[in-house]
């Protein structure tokens, strides 16, 4: 604690001269929203040796801000936890001049780990990978629709049509450029950005990086797009599903696996022994229980909507972008290390941290156990008939609260990983929520949460 503080004071003079006077301290909820605070500049060396002050009952927030008690361990309100900031990621945010960001670690009064805690579950996995001789790079591929202002809160697209085209981004040129301009100074790596398939969406992917940085890039991230928006007099939904009549906003989550310094999926998914077939046979195995951590909310389930390149069945396929699961190979031009496992039943209503946890873990299983996949799809099984998804042993992902927790609660690897605390807490909001959308029309259900993330 006394070499965080010393450090930090270190660092407050060097803030003071970039004219920041504010640090945010930024942590995930079990809803995929991020929640502050934010301290003085002059109070940095305190914080980070024994952290600011939050209540224990952001464990059971709902996506509508409601507290869940009756998890277990967190049936009342009463106690205190420490948001301890990560000084290697504290960043001077150029859309925000005067304040600076830094993902938080949350941990129990004593300094001890808090059991319902996200990022120190990634910090702990990622580590039992590496003891056993594993390392994984993560990039996040971001999609999100980009409003003007509007009296009833709906989606107004910025911009229109031709998807794709740079015709299309010419409406908001000044918020493409300002945004790559920002992302570049608060040290994101954009590999590109472009006008998606939905009227007013864009896509930015992040560069690939270690699961930690990966899960806090992904939050930095949605504070430099909203920051630059704001600054345009724009709106931004990052919600898996702004409305029945919109794309949906999928966060795909690329992931390859590391041994000595060799991409172990580069070998290909041919074949027994090959670990690329092991770790798209781990995710595919898990894919159920994984898609309730990974798209957890009502919006994530209404966006599995077959032939919208959402993975609304479990299957898994060589660079077929209706595969929930999507090998993405190497070649001669891009190198044998660009292969990796793209998850596109992952969105931003997600806790990135138990997110890339769950993924890690069900794609190492895979590789350590051999498994062998089924045979890649091509097509889209959507345009099949129930009868030949029934042969090809093809189902439908859970598209309700209670079949994902069904899902989850029968998966002891994943139940496992997240331990009865974080379990329960998790559970807790995800019925909370499916509670509030249940005597609702799925429209007004994605209208309540379409800025909250």
């Amino acid at each position: 604690m006394g070499d965080a503080a010393e450090r930090a004071a270190g660092l407050v003079e060097e803030l003071r001269g970039a004219g920041v006077s504010g640090v945010t301290v930024v942590w995930a909820d079990n809803n995929g929203i991020p929640r502050s605070r934010t301290v003085p500049v002059a109070s940095l060396p305190q914080v980070a040796a024994t952290g600011v002050g939050v209540s224990t009952v952001f464990a059971v927030f709902d996506t509508n801000d409601g507290i869940q008690y009756g998890a277990p361990g967190r049936e009342t309100p009463s106690g205190d936890v420490r948001l301890v900031p990560d000084l290697d990621r504290l960043t001077p945010l150029a859309g925000q001049p005067g304040l600076a960001w830094a993902p938080g670690t949350i941990v129990d009064v004593d300094g001890s780990p808090w059991p319902w805690d996200q990022r120190s579950l990634l910090t702990a996995t990622v580590d039992a990978l590496a003891a056993r001789g594993w390392s994984a790079l993560v990039g996040y591929e971001m999609e999100f629709a980009v409003s003007l202002p509007s009296d009833d809160g709906a989606v107004v697209p910025a911009y229109r049509a031709p998807a794709y085209s740079p015709h299309a981004l010419l409406e908001i040129d000044a918020f493409t450029t300002d945004l790559l301009c920002d992302a570049e100074a608060n040290g994101l790596r954009i590999g590109q950005l472009h006008a998606e398939y939905g009227p007013g969406q864009v896509e930015l992917s992040l560069g690939a990086t270690d699961p930690v940085r990966a899960a806090d890039d992904q939050l930095l991230a949605r504070q430099t797009v909203l920051a630059v928006a704001a600054r345009h007099g724009l709106r931004v939904s990052f919600a898996p599903l702004p409305s029945l009549k919109l794309a949906g906003n999928g966060w795909h989550a690329h992931t390859s696996l590391w041994r000595d310094g060799q991409n172990v999926l580069a070998g290909g998914v041919e074949g027994p022994g090959t670990a690329g077939a092991g770790y798209v046979a781990g995710l595919l195995r898990d894919l159920p229980a994984l898609a309730a951590i990974t798209a957890p909310s009502v919006g994530s389930t209404a966006r599995l909507r077959p032939g919208f390149f959402a993975g609304a069945f479990g299957f898994w396929g060589i660079e077929n972008r209706e595969a929930p699961v999507r090998y993405v190979a190497g070649s001669s031009l891009l190198g044998t290390d660009h292969a990796n496992v793209e998850l596109k039943v992952s969105d931003a209503s997600a806790n990135p941290y138990l997110a890339l946890s769950a993924i890690l873990t069900s794609g190492v299983a895979g590789v350590e156990e051999g498994l062998v996949p089924p045979d890649p799809i091509p097509s889209d099984p959507g345009t099949w008939t129930a009868a030949d998804r029934a042969a090809a042993g093809v189902e439908e992902l859970p598209t309700t609260q209670a079949d994902q927790e069904a899902a989850l609660l029968a998966n002891g690897r994943l139940t496992g990983l997240l331990g009865e605390e974080r379990l329960g807490a998790f559970l807790a909001v995800r019925r909370s929520d499916a509670a509030f959308a249940a005597e609702k029309d799925t429209e007004d259900v994605l209208a309540a949460w379409r800025w909250r993330y």
